[in-house]
């Protein structure tokens, strides 16, 4: 049973429509993943975090490619089950 309430992209308006738009596009998928979902129940945590993120995940001295994998390895090595 989920604790937290997903917000679809069909019930999502204003500024959480906006940036669930912009993960779609800068993410080159075609669906928002449950993570930005979650935090959508309070936009401006919802706006920070991407912010931050699109601002880490930038190419600089690693291409977004090397950084995905990077993530994806620490999440493995901690357990993570997302």
């Amino acid at each position: 049973m989920s604790t937290v309430q997903l917000i679809s992209e069909e019930e999502a308006t204003g500024k959480v429509r906006e940036i669930f738009a912009d993960i779609k596009e800068t993410k080159k998928i075609d669906f928002v993943p449950a993570v930005w979902r979650a935090l959508a129940n309070h936009p401006e945590h919802l706006e920070r975090t991407w912010r931050q993120l699109k601002a880490i995940m930038r190419p600089g001295r690693l291409d977004l490619l090397t950084k995905e994998i990077i993530a994806l390895v620490v999440s493995i090595t901690n357990g993570c089950h997302y």
